[in-house]
């Protein structure tokens, strides 16, 4: 699986910023999780993955997480979880980390190649999904591609996120714990705020940042959303 060619196309961002994958990489998942290990070889450095891949289907989800980057996700595995969980139901998820953590603009970029390189691979457009600054890369990025059906930040940040106006008509999904302290559920009445129809808020009552309170609501939701916002990007 290598030579993807340019990740984001003549018009994409990350074209412009000069980002192309090079090459991309298949070995033993990271961190000893399921799915399979990918390092998608850039021009601009080394972006890890893993993929869990779906047979005889042309549906995905990417999934990406905080500051620090990583697999492990909110809700207590949630995104491992509900990842292998979707093969079942024909959608291909892939969990990315970031090159340099904590920067909102290259993790951006990262997001973009992975949306891309899944467009190389000939899926249809795709759901993205962070939490914290996750939340907030999944915003920048999704406000740049032609590629995205639909947005999911969960616990979001708001730095970052001011762009969340030109998201539409892609859907929005802002999911915030009430009992957030590390970041108030202010920042995701303010994100919708931002945004256009069609965006959706769903804040929970007694859930922390990580919403491991309010888990098996937040699956259920996922459960329904990201088909439903896949199925309908497909028809487009």
């Amino acid at each position: 699986m290598t030579n993807q060619g340019d990740a984001g196309g003549s018009s994409g961002a990350e074209s412009r910023l000069g980002m192309a994958i090079e090459e991309v990489l298949v070995g033993a998942p990271h961190e000893g999780d399921a799915g399979e290990g990918l390092v998608i070889r850039t021009n601009r450095g080394d972006i890890r993955a893993i993929l869990h891949a779906a047979p005889d289907t042309k549906r995905a989800v990417i999934w990406v997480c905080g500051a620090r980057g990583g697999f492990g996700g909110p809700a207590s595995g949630m995104y491992a979880d509900l990842s292998e969980e979707f093969i079942g139901n024909g959608i291909t998820s892939l969990r990315m980390d970031y090159r340099q953590p904590n920067e909102i603009q290259e993790c951006a970029l990262d997001l973009l190649a992975g949306v891309n390189f899944l467009r190389a691979m000939e899926y249809g457009p795709v759901v993205v999904v962070g939490h914290s600054f996750g939340g907030a890369v999944v915003i920048a990025a999704g406000a740049f591609s032609d590629h995205v059906a639909g947005v999911v930040s969960l616990s979001p940040q708001t730095y970052g996120a001011q762009g969340a106006g030109m998201l539409s008509p892609t859907p929005l999904l802002v999911v915030h714990g009430k009992a957030d302290t590390r970041l108030p559920f202010s920042c995701a009445v303010a994100i919708h705020d931002w945004a256009k129809d069609p965006r959706e808020l769903v804040l929970y009552e007694g859930a922390e940042h990580r919403l491991d309170e309010c888990r098996i609501e937040l699956m259920d939701l996922l459960r329904d959303w990201i088909p439903d916002k896949l199925t309908a990007g497909a028809e487009v």
